[in-house]
């Protein structure tokens, strides 16, 4: 009976964060913010989202470290998708991105972010 699709957008930039999750919420995605990796992966299990979209740059836990507990924990039942403005050269951001499904570059571009979560009208 629930066809809402959860979104959990994790990012110590405030404004990317707020962007990003009024811009799915005007789209029909039901979202909450985590200001860094140590809360988002507190709000998973409260909030069981079908994506995270993620900083890989993050105080307290890192993207790179969130994602490692993510698949651990969940395997591949939550669609992982890292956000940077960091090179695929760094060694964190090449790290994660071989665990997330999806990648996308800062300034997020909401087209493209659109194309790669689950869609909302699955019913």
């Amino acid at each position: 009976m629930d066809h809402e699709v959860r979104v959990l957008v994790a990012d110590d930039a405030e404004d990317v964060a707020e962007v990003v999750a009024h811009a799915l919420t005007l789209d029909g995605y039901s979202v909450r913010i985590a200001p860094d990796g140590e809360q988002a992966k507190a709000m998973v299990a409260e909030f069981s989202p079908h994506c995270v979209l993620f900083d890989v740059d993050m105080p307290n836990l890192d993207g790179n470290q969130l994602s490692t507990w993510l698949r651990q924990q969940y395997g591949d039942d939550i669609v992982l998708i890292a956000m940077t403005g960091w090179s695929d050269t760094d060694r964190r951001v090449a790290d994660t991105f071989i665990r997330v499904d999806h990648y996308l570059r800062k300034p997020i571009d909401l087209d493209t972010l659109r194309r790669v979560l689950p869609p909302v009208n699955d019913t």
